[in-house]
């Protein structure tokens, strides 16, 4: 008896033969921008104009959407349970077949947001892949997915869908844009625009989309580079009140923004732990010690 999916996907078979692009949206259930862009995807590829095949998945972790949470009833994150088991929790194995899918395509993308609790500006992320083939393919579709900045990170961060086809040897990116509860209108366009751009770049599609040359690209091989939630975290907890936007830039020092008790009788300053620019903030107010608050792009390394 075959293995009953976990996930609804829909597959675009082109009209001649060529590679598979594998495009996955709903990591985590509450990242609304890339569910709505796969699902425009869906009516936006001409079957008759693409030459190999899409697959199609708004949302991979159907459990964690239907309860409006970042994880599943697990309470396992899925970004994090790659390549996961058969035979595991329900989080383990929607990363199981998820890794089934990501071997058999040929290339990845995945899409991203800050969820509920935090917005990110529009970037387009790859590992620094140790094969220098994957590598450049991979830099080739960070670029072409047209997002402002591209960040190339360390490859030895795992149990994330780009470990996964790591090791399965599948060139890979993600990209992240929006969140804070809600549907950004334009990060939805512009992943929607941004896969098709990709699918150009892989001569899967033709397409007028423009090229943009991206405002940064910096590659970090550091082995945490990456870890979105490392750096800049809550030092108390309390009411979180940001002095800084998305794409400003700062000076390691700077205020990121403030933690008050509920009186506000106390404050705690919070300053910027790096040098470079804000990708994300987080922007449900109340934050637990030790949470992440911010997102920085380090644009200067000493």
């Amino acid at each position: 008896m075959p293995e009953q999916s976990l996930f609804q996907s829909v597959i675009i078979e082109g009209k001649q033969p060529g590679p598979h692009l594998l495009i996955l949206g709903g990591i985590h259930g509450d990242e609304y921008e890339p569910m709505a862009a796969v699902r425009k995807l869906i009516s936006s590829i001409d079957k008759s104009k693409l030459t190999g095949k899409v697959t199609l998945v708004p949302v991979v972790n159907e459990p964690a959407y239907e309860s409006i949470s970042r994880t599943g009833p697990d309470n396992l994150d899925l970004a994090r349970t790659f390549p996961g088991s058969t035979d595991g929790t329900i989080t383990e194995q929607i990363a199981s077949q998820a890794t089934q899918l990501i071997q058999s395509a040929d290339y990845l993308i995945d899409l991203h947001t800050g969820g509920v609790i935090s917005n990110l500006a529009p970037f387009s992320g790859y590992t620094l892949h140790a094969d220098p083939e994957i590598l450049d393919m991979q830099r080739r579709m960070a670029l072409a997915l047209n997002l402002p900045v591209v960040w190339g990170t360390s490859a030895h961060l795992n149990g994330r869908s780009l470990s996964a086809a790591r090791d399965l040897g599948v060139p890979a990116i993600y990209a992240e844009w929006g969140g804070g509860s809600g549907c950004n209108p334009e990060a939805v366009s512009g992943y929607t625009t941004g896969c098709l751009s990709v699918l150009e770049e892989l001569q899967m599609l033709e397409s007028s989309i423009e090229r943009k040359s991206p405002l940064y690209h910096i590659e970090d091989e550091r082995n945490q580079s990456g870890h979105l939630q490392l750096h800049n975290n809550a030092l108390v907890a309390g009411f979180f009140e940001p002095a800084v936007k998305l794409m400003d830039r700062v000076q390691a020092g700077d205020a990121l923004g403030t933690i008050s008790s509920v009186l506000g009788e106390q404050s705690t300053t919070v300053s910027a732990n790096q040098t470079g620019l804000i990708l994300g903030l987080r922007t449900l107010p109340y934050v637990e010690q030790n949470e992440w608050l911010a997102v920085i792009l380090e644009t200067e390394r000493t």
